[in-house]
């Protein structure tokens, strides 16, 4: 199987679009209440669906990019603001943090090998 795509559910549409699109997303379907981006890297799509009210998402989508901190400092420069500047975990991973517009979690990342073939990986 492949993953298709992730949903995240928006309560202004018009912002959410135009914050995905400022971080450089193609989009590709735009509707009042359903829109979807294609990544910038690979096939990966993902699709905001209008919600009618503001709710808390516990849900973290990741987007990977191998210049990070490059990406980061152009996502600055257009007025983004982070939460978490990249920063190396503990976990291999190098990640910044960003909310959008409706609260949903961001993670901008670079993890090389270590995504799928961790040191703790199950053989």
């Amino acid at each position: 199987m492949n993953l298709n795509q992730v949903t995240l559910a928006v309560y202004n549409m018009s912002d959410a679009v135009a914050f995905y699109q400022k971080m450089g997303f193609e989009l590709i379907v735009d509707t009042p209440h359903y829109a979807r981006f294609h990544c910038t890297d690979g096939d990966a799509t993902f699709s905001l669906s209008l919600s009618d009210k503001q709710q808390s998402n516990p849900t973290v989508i990741y987007f990977e990019n191998e210049q990070l901190d490059k990406l980061v400092d152009e996502l600055i420069a257009k007025g983004f603001e982070f939460a978490q500047l990249p920063t190396d975990m503990s976990f291999l991973w190098r990640e910044a943090i960003l909310f959008d517009p409706s609260g949903n979690k961001i993670k901008l990342y670079w993890a090389g090998e270590n995504r799928v073939d961790p040191p703790w990986r199950v053989k």
